[in-house]
Formats: C-alpha cells, structure tokens, sequence
C-alpha cells in the first residue's frame, strides 16, 4: 500500500472490490475499446466506403478486438503531457497496438462517444450491483421480520412511549422504505439509454458527410451501437453530451437509498441504547480505547455518516444538470468524475453494511418485555375505563378519575424514581371496583399491539416475497466488513 499520498477511505475501507472494479480505469478504458469497435464494426456493415472501396475492413475489427484489455497506459499518459486531452491520447494508444486500424479508430465521433457512453454503461452496472444488494438486505429484513412478527414491544411516537407494536411490525417500515428505493431503482435502470454517436452539437453532422447525405443508412447507426453495447435504444436527441439530468436521477436513487439505510441505523442504534436490539459485536472488537465494557453500535453509526454523505453528494449532480450551457459546457467534468464514483462506492458500503447488520441483529426479548410491562398500565387505562363503563360507571368521570391517577403514577416514576404503581391506585380507587390481581390479568401486551402480526404477514406475502421470489437468484449474499 502506498503511503505517501492520499487514498480514498471509500476505496481503502468501505467499498467492495466488484464496485471499484466497475470504477476503475481498467473498466473504463476497455469500455472505451468496446465502443470504438461497435462504432468501427457498425460503419463497415452499414457500408462506408471511399471511391467504392471499403474504408474498414473485417482485419482491421480483428485487430481491434484484439486489443480490449492489454491497455498501454504508459503511452496514453505520455501522449496526454504532450495533447493534453485524454480521448485523443488513448486513440493514439490504441493505434500502436493496432497499427492496421489506426487511421479508422474514433471515425465520425467526437470525445463525448466513448466518454459519456462508458459513463452511461459504467453507471448501469453499478446500478445492477446496488440493486442486488439492496434485494439482499430486504431479504434479511423480511426473514427478521416474519420471526419476531408477534412480540410486542414499546412502540413510540417522539421517542416517547406510545401503544405497543411488534419487533417485526417495526422492521415492515424498514422494509417498505427499501421497497421504494427498489421500485425507483428499477424504473431508472429502464429508462437508461446510450449516447449513441451524435457528434459535437447532437446534429450528426460527421455521418453525414461520411455517409453523403444518406439519412436512412445514418438512421440506423445509433440502433446497430446500442444493440452491440447490450441496451435497447439510444437518446433520441440530445446536444454533444447525453443531459446531465440523468446522472442527477441516478445519484437520487443513491441517495433514497441512504435516507432508507440511514432511518434504520439510526433506530437500531436507539435499540441498542435501550438494551432491546444490537447489532453484531464480534469476539475481539473493542467497543472503546477507556471504557473497556462498551458495545457501541459502530456499524449502524458508519451507515449514518456514508448516508449523510450520499444524500449530500445527490446536490452536485443537480447542480451541473441545472448549469449545462446549450449543447455543451466542461464544469461538468471534473465534478462529475467525483460524484457520482464517490457516490456509488459510498452506497455500496453502506448496503454491505446493511447486509451484514440486517443478517445478524440480536433481539433481547426479556429487556422488551420489561420495557413494556413498565408502561403498559398507562396504555391499558382506555381498555380498563371501558370494562368499568360496562359495570355501569360513568365514562366522563372515570376518564377524569383515571387522567388524575395517571399523573400521580408517573409522578411516582419521574420524580421518586418508583415502580409504576398505577394499577394499585386503580384498584384502591372507588370508581373502578376492580382488583389489582383482576387489573394484572389486562396486561397481556400481545392484547394491544392490534394488528401487527397480521399485517407483518400480510405485507411479506403480498408485496415481498413475490418480488423476492422473481429475483431468487440474486439472494444469499454475505458481505465483507473491512474494519
């Protein structure tokens, strides 16, 4: 490892090597190839020819495909000190190594070709690899959420005590979030379309010169490269560049997901706080340098601070979407370059973490069940007012009897540091005619979580598991956590 200049931490600790993989240059320059050859291939079978001579011939291709991943950088870097321009360096490059094809690599195209056409592909595939992840972890969530689908817990609404849910109730709001982020991921991934090669304004004017004004052969060449690059169409218009408001949509997507991933690391994180939930702590890891007893939830909390990160890095996509001049402007470039790869590696992490939390969350249900048990009295009045209505007591004054009671109760709690006593206060109470032990039978907590484990089932059967069952193949992944 070199140690004498700055390394990526995305790169170094968090992203996986198949997502550098589709971000590194031997990805992009091997892409590039791939394009020029389904350029070149795509003017010889639509027959481009000069004084009734071929000006590419079948060799010329073979020579080319020869030479996709034996990628001279060395010559591209010393012809780009000389040019100072990247594509025209790796079309000189190439054409060492291809001396037969020279002349005809980059024919008709413009810089934009294999540019924003790799960009294009790269951004696909990374999509693809976040899109299988992102099943993965909503594959673990539903199989957490179908086990612990009936035990109640303290739900809350301002993080303060609210009626009872289930553990795997919660996890459905988990889950549902992911689902969304799935649903515009997909829609993203099919409407992505290639460039094409429009030339430096979009106006093709190149072809048409090289075609002689053919426009129903020039029709066909952005169809014939689409197809050869594995994508059903390109642009239909555009300027020399495909619109930036694409990678704005896709770095949204991102995004989403972190606001997703983000939500659910946080309320783990509060989980582990009360002692509830946590997330997974290995033999050796040391929680904290002093307090030797700590077992802080590092995991969940590196989700939140890459999330942050994501959601903020979507502004930058959105900003050079909004500020591309007419057909072409370059402050995209260097930007973009940052973006959107530090953006995907990023998000990437952030789902192999989720794989790795989601898979192995541990579940305390004696903590739960002492939690709920502490303020399951005050959630039990309504049911407890109502049996005394039935009794024939009056509803206005058993409510105002039972608001009083409560407060005294919690006071006993916050103030005195107390067991909560508001059953016994019921019970000594006139209005109510009921025992403490007759009160104690009421504080089953599976009786006021409602319909949570219905509705766990319900949700994993009708809207989960037929989305997960279409893309079996994708699931039983396990991800690495580097640090």
């Amino acid at each position: 490892m070199e140690t004498d200049k700055y390394i990526s931490p995305l790169s170094e600790r968090y992203a996986s090597k198949e997502m550098q993989y589709i971000f590194s240059e031997d990805k992009k320059f091997s892409t590039w190839r791939r394009l020029w050859i389904a350029l070149a291939e795509t003017e010889m079978e639509l027959g481009l020819s000069e004084n009734g001579k071929p000006v590419i011939t079948q060799d010329m291709i073979d020579e080319m495909k020869a030479h996709i991943e034996d990628i001279n950088y060395d010559v591209a870097r010393e012809r780009e000190k000389v040019v100072r321009h990247d594509v025209m360096s790796h079309v000189y490059a190439y054409g060492k190594l291809c001396p037969k094809a020279a002349g005809i690599i980059h024919l008709g195209a413009t810089s934009c070709y294999v540019g924003d056409n790799t960009d294009v592909i790269i951004m696909r595939e990374g999509l693809l690899l976040i899109r299988k992840k992102l099943l993965n972890v909503i594959n673990n969530l539903s199989k957490f959420a179908d086990d612990n689908k009936s035990l109640p817990t303290l739900a809350f609404t301002h993080f303060q005590p609210a009626q009872p849910t289930t553990v795997g109730k919660r996890a459905t709001l988990w889950i549902n979030e992911f689902m969304q982020d799935l649903s515009d991921l997909d829609y993203v991934i099919s409407t992505m379309k290639l460039l094409g090669s429009k030339g430096t304004t979009g106006t093709q004017a190149s072809f048409k010169e090289l075609f002689n004004g053919d426009d129903e052969t020039i029709d066909k060449i952005d169809p014939m490269i689409a197809e050869k690059m594995g994508f059903d169409s390109c642009v239909p218009v555009s300027g020399q560049t495909y619109s930036r408001k694409l990678d704005s949509r896709v770095a949204n997507v991102l995004s989403g997901i972190a606001q997703s991933a983000s939500k659910m690391a946080n309320d783990i994180r509060l989980l582990q706080h009360l002692k509830e939930i946590e997330e997974p702590f290995e033999k050796n890891q040391i929680g904290s340098s002093a307090m030797a007893y700590k077992r802080n939830p590092m995991r969940s909390e590196r989700i939140c601070a890459l999330s942050r990160y994501v959601m903020i890095d979507a502004l930058n996509p959105a900003f050079t979407s909004s500020l591309q001049w007419f057909e072409r402007t370059l402050d995209d470039s260097a930007n973009k370059r940052l973006s959107i790869a530090e953006g995907f590696l990023a998000t990437d992490g952030i789902l192999d973490l989720c794989i790795n939390v989601t898979g192995n969350l541990v579940v305390y249900p004696k903590v739960i069940e002492k939690r709920l048990l502490s303020e399951l009295p005050f959630m039990a009045t309504e049911n407890i007012m109502m049996d005394a209505v039935k009794e024939g007591g009056n509803r206005q004054e058993l409510h105002e009897e039972i608001r009083q009671l409560s407060m005294e109760a919690g006071a006993h709690v916050k103030q005195e540091g107390k067991e909560n006593d508001l059953l016994k206060l019921i019970a000594e109470s006139d209005k109510f005619n009921l025992t403490e032990e007759e009160l104690e039978k009421k504080m089953d907590p599976s009786e006021y979580t409602g319909r949570s484990a219905r509705q766990v089932e319900v949700y994993l059967r009708d809207f989960v598991q037929p989305v997960l069952s279409e893309n079996k193949d994708a699931l039983g992944l396990s991800a690495e956590i580097k640090v």
